[in-house]
């Protein structure tokens, strides 16, 4: 009986441990991870420029609030983008008046986002699903570019904005058809990289979130929960004539845990092909 009782006490301390490590990584500052990619139809002339990409605020939750989300920002600042691109899911949680909770607390923090090319964002599911007004209207007074199945020339980019797959909102083939009537090099982000399937061969980078890379990832196991094509679960996939980059995100979703999946955000040098 005693070895039973301790046996039991191991597993549960083994446990509160795990949890608390997990907590910790859900909160801590995002690892920052580097690309290089050389782009078709760079405009002749124009140097590269410098990208961040960053997705999944899941402001709300237990592992996202406005003093952490202030640091990230302090933090994406210390890398001098020019562009700053934000892959949706700004509010935690399904509740249908959650954007309206708590998405004026991220207002402030995105505010301090300083890129000469702006800061252009696409909704993810949980925007659609707490109140996509709503955060439109919170992104606009924090100075970011909304773009829903749109294209917009930014710099020497191209850049078509995909609404959110994950919740039946995209429309891929409507904004590549924009993309192609615009100058410079041709760039999708979307929230989930799932329509990377329904890419055409001229459009060379998808640049996508909604995975958390897992979240929650164990040893052997793999992630408890997968919810995009597994291929597409996270950093750079080389497909086809495409590449696809999917960050990890910023926040959590459900637990505000995080098991070897740490938050991330990716800084992209984009730039022309060799002998452009």
């Amino acid at each position: 009986m005693r070895r039973r009782l301790y046996a039991l006490a191991l597993v549960f301390v083994i446990g509160v441990a795990v949890a608390l490590y997990a907590f910790a990584e859900a909160r801590r500052d995002p690892v920052v991870r580097r690309a290089t990619i050389a782009l078709p139809r760079w405009p002749a002339g124009q140097p590269p420029i410098r990208v961040v990409l960053i997705s999944d605020v899941h402001i709300g939750s237990l592992a996202m609030g406005p003093a952490r989300l202030t640091r990230i920002v302090t933090q994406i600042d210390a890398l001098h983008p020019d562009l700053v691109l934000i892959a949706g899911d700004f509010i935690f949680g399904q509740r249908k008046d959650g954007a309206a909770l708590h998405g004026p607390a991220m207002v402030a923090p995105l505010k301090g986002l300083h890129a000469r090319l702006g800061v252009i964002a696409v909704p993810g599911n949980h925007d659609h699903a707490t109140g996509m007004p709503a955060v439109a209207r919170d992104l606009a007074s924090a100075g970011v570019v909304l773009l829903q199945d749109k294209a917009v020339q930014v710099g020497p980019l191209a850049l078509g904005g995909v609404d959110d797959a994950a919740s039946g909102h995209a429309h891929p083939i409507y904004t590549m058809a924009q993309i192609r009537i615009l100058t410079g090099a041709p760039v999708l982000v979307t929230h989930s990289p799932e329509i990377a399937k329904d890419m055409s061969p001229d459009m060379p980078l998808l640049l996508a979130g909604h995975t958390h890379c897992g979240q929650v990832v164990l040893p052997l196991i793999g992630p408890i929960v997968e919810v995009s094509p597994a291929r597409y679960r996270c950093g750079v996939v080389r497909d086809r004539a495409h590449t696809v980059i999917v960050t990890a995100g910023l926040g959590a979703t459900g637990v505000p845990f995080r098991l070897g999946a740490p938050p991330d955000l990716w800084l992209l040098t984009l730039g022309p092909k060799p002998g452009a």
